[in-house]
């Protein structure tokens, strides 16, 4: 372990291991713990609701309360990250009353203050740092890619590792807050879909900017790429017309991404000529809904559905009653890019039973059309 990273290098697989805090300083050895295989069990009175969300999905336990000595004997390994000195020497000494390794990452500094002092990075051609900010008091926009923190960019890597202040959610590679340098402030602004924990767009905007206009070098991380349904164009335009100087750095866009992890291509020359991106947060008919169905039931072309695990139902009734052949391939792939991925495959008429019947919640992708059923041959 060092002083500013921390990597999960124990045979954790398969064994159970204790997780203590809830706060932004536990999204990144959560993230890593998860990626190793290890069963996960956090305690944390106010958990972030990123966690939240993962416990709800059946990826990890949490408990809403502080550890107590049968919590940590339980355990295999125990990871103290609340962000509070106190109470992480107190589990620290449980686990050494209970002959349990405890881990304290140095890197995941939870709700210390930002750092404000400067690191050495790789330098790009025009002198400014590759991927980083260029000086306090910047907005930078990134786009994580589909959740493996392997398909950042090169860029987008070089800004978090950077940055003062890492605001993130849910759906952005979490495991890359492992490799924060001490002293990163870490800010969950997830948005939880069916009621569960939300922060408000306009909250999100006011901490851009003023952690901006301390001075701190702001990153806001996000799933896939901040253009594409992300609301980037909205924090940026809240942060221009505060005066914060905001830069983009593209993300591996998950509408692309996503299928072609579950072996769906977006395009075939033998299936299509094109495929359309849509959001399915509203349903076919709601008066919230721009979307000529009737027009994407006919367009043929693949048609990628972000955000419709529960209007999934509407969607493939729409299509199907414009006149989509009702046998038309489609599949929902879910939690893209992360150790828990699966696919269901079904056909326009049947994919929004299939995939309720399999517990699918989001973070989800469908696709519908000829590429859906795509299986490569020798």
């Amino acid at each position: 372990m060092s002083p500013s990273s921390w990597r999960v290098d124990l045979p954790v697989a398969g064994r159970p291991v204790l997780v203590a805090g809830g706060g932004g300083g536990a999204l990144g050895p959560v993230a890593a713990l998860r990626q190793a295989g290890a069963i996960i069990t956090v305690l944390a009175p106010t958990p972030d609701a990123a966690l939240v969300d993962l416990a709800d999905r059946g990826l990890l336990t949490l408990h809403a309360r502080a550890g107590v000595e049968k919590d940590v004997r339980s355990a295999w390994l125990v990871v103290a990250v609340s962000g509070d000195d106190g109470e992480d020497h107190r589990i620290e000494a449980l686990a050494d009353v209970c002959g349990r390794i405890c881990l304290r990452p140095g890197g995941t500094a939870g709700d210390r203050p930002p750092s404000s002092g400067t690191d050495s990075a790789e330098v790009g051609s025009a002198g400014r740092p590759a991927g980083g900010p260029t000086g306090p008091g910047e907005v930078v926009l990134v786009g994580g890619g589909p959740g493996d923190p392997g398909l950042i960019t090169v860029a987008g890597a070089a800004a978090v590792r950077w940055a003062d202040v890492v605001v993130t959610d849910r759906l952005a590679p979490l495991a890359l807050l492992d490799d924060l340098r001490p002293g990163v402030l870490v800010v969950d602004v997830s948005k939880v879909p069916g009621g569960g924990p939300t922060t408000g767009q306009d909250e999100i905007n006011r901490l851009l900017v003023d952690h901006a206009r301390a001075g701190r070098r702001v990153v806001r991380l996000k799933g896939g790429d901040p253009f594409v349904f992300g609301r980037g164009a909205e924090e940026w335009q809240a942060c221009a017309e505060q005066g914060i100087a905001v830069r983009v750095i593209p993300g591996v866009t998950s509408a692309v991404a996503v299928p072609a992890l579950a072996g769906i291509p977006v395009t075939h020359r033998d299936a299509n000529q094109g495929f359309t991106v849509v959001s399915g947060h509203v349903p076919p008919g709601d008066p919230r809904c721009r979307l000529d169905y009737a027009a994407l039931a006919r367009s043929g072309t693949a048609l990628v559905v972000l955000m419709g695990v529960g209007t999934l139902a509407a969607i493939g009734r729409a299509l199907v009653d414009a006149g989509m052949d009702p046998s038309t391939p489609a599949v929902t792939v879910a939690d893209g890019g992360l150790p828990a991925q699966r696919s269901v495959h079904g056909t326009a008429s049947t994919i929004a039973g299939l995939t309720a019947a399999a517990g699918i919640r989001p973070p989800a992708i469908t696709v519908i059309g000829a590429v859906a059923g795509f299986r490569p041959t020798a």
